[in-house]
């Protein structure tokens, strides 16, 4: 199987989370182009309605929203489902707990198992009071109210429990300050930056100052790195040829994956660099080369935690072992990706072995065949899905259409560049 062609991946999703949220956020009208349009980003978009933003249809192809500012959302009527997005539920939660009412936070079943006491408790050393019905997870009650300033020390690197903390501070009009083990992506400071808050960041700490007014700001939303991972990896495995991935965030935070496939022994190049609305992107050419087992560092874990599912599938094809840990994190996904990948490998003909905080595969050029199975998640999807692409391989997975949640048209492009 070779590869061919250029392509454009679908908007980042962490910043069109963002990008809306600060759109309604804001004073004034802010225009969003290259939106995610996704179930995820959907999430964000509806429970961002029902409390009374001017959040049109999306579309990738711009729409303008008329923000209220910083105090202008309005309690909702009904349940606020975040669907199955951690990123909606948590981020949300950092407004919601710096507005004087109450609101109940809702989601699918998967959603419901994922830990939501990581980002109560700071917002709670806020001032804010949280309940929960059914022990970690949702559905949760986010009674909101006058925040006091807080200064927090994360026990694991979380941008969502950052983020949350900064945007209860900005609601709130009162100073913040994160403490993390190890940097996370800076999309939400970044952002907040751009639209005239005062955020600094020195080492692995992140201050924000308080802001009596959020500015209206437009949005270009880049490609999104994880995404495009998941093309570089499957040009770096391919027999022959090249893949141009165009307008990417690289944002450094982000970057882990790509830093990874280049240790394998994968080509990755950065053309057309450029800064687009204080994120840089680039486009980026891939192309395969012998690859080899690598020791992937805890330290940069943060990085690429969402792409460890498609580097575990890079390294049943590489040459030798590649060995993860410090990726705990992973049992708390959409589903327990540590489990689900080790056992999808080991189903169809793959030396895996699990780990309680990552795993251990053993490459091999032997064809690999059996059925995957997603438990509903999009990672485990394209990574199988990408693996399942190269000749020779044969596998049939359980759930295309769960994708949808972040790349709706996956399956369309990777038919579209191999051959």
């Amino acid at each position: 199987m070779k590869v061919d062609g250029a392509l454009r991946v679908p908007g980042d999703k962490s910043i069109s989370h963002r990008a809306l949220m600060l759109a309604a956020l804001g004073k004034g009208e802010s225009r969003i182009r290259g939106l995610l349009c996704s179930a995820d980003v959907e999430s964000t978009a509806g429970v961002l309605r029902a409390l009374g933003a001017g959040i049109p249809e999306i579309t990738p192809a711009g729409f303008a929203v008329k923000g209220g500012g910083l105090r202008g959302l309005r309690e909702s009527a009904g349940d606020l489902d975040c669907g199955n997005s951690g990123t909606t539920a948590r981020l949300m939660s950092g407004v919601l707990a710096a507005i004087p009412f109450d609101s109940h936070v809702t989601g699918d079943a998967s959603l419901s198992r994922r830990p939501m006491k990581r980002v109560a408790r700071p917002l709670e050393a806020m001032g804010a009071r949280f309940e929960f019905t059914s022990g970690d997870g949702l559905p949760m009650t986010v009674r909101g109210g006058l925040l006091r300033g807080v200064t927090w020390f994360s026990e694991t690197p979380s941008a969502q429990v950052k983020s949350a903390i900064l945007l209860a501070g900005l609601v709130a009009d009162v100073p913040v300050e994160v403490h993390e083990p190890a940097a996370t992506r800076d999309h939400t400071e970044r952002m907040l930056r751009a639209r005239g808050v005062d955020v600094r960041t020195e080492e692995h700490v992140v201050t924000l100052v308080p802001a009596a007014r959020l500015d209206a700001a437009d949005t270009d939303v880049p490609g999104d790195p994880s995404s495009a991972a998941f093309f570089v990896a499957l040009a770096a495995m391919a027999g022959g040829g090249s893949l141009a991935i165009e307008g990417v965030c690289v944002n450094p935070t982000r970057t882990g994956a790509f830093r990874a496939l280049e240790e394998f022994g994968a080509r990755v190049q950065y053309q057309d660099a450029r800064d687009d609305g204080g994120e840089p992107v680039a486009t980026i050419v891939a192309a395969p080369r012998l690859l080899r087992g690598v020791t992937i560092d805890p330290a940069v874990v943060p990085s690429l935690i969402d792409e460890l599912p498609m580097l575990a599938c890079v390294a049943a094809r590489a040459e030798g072992e590649t060995r993860v840990t410090g990726a705990a994190e992973l049992r708390v996904k959409e589903s327990d990706r540590i489990a689900a990948v080790v056992r999808n490998l080991r189903a169809i003909g793959a030396d895996a072995e699990e780990l309680p905080d990552g795993f251990v595969v053993r490459g091999s050029d032997r064809p690999y065949r059996g059925r995957v199975t997603t438990h509903g998640d999009h990672r485990i999807a394209m990574a199988f899905g990408v693996l399942g692409a190269l000749s020779g391989n044969a596998l049939d997975i359980d759930d295309h259409a769960c994708v949808n949640v972040s790349y709706p048209g996956f399956w369309s492009d990777l038919a579209r560049v191999t051959s």
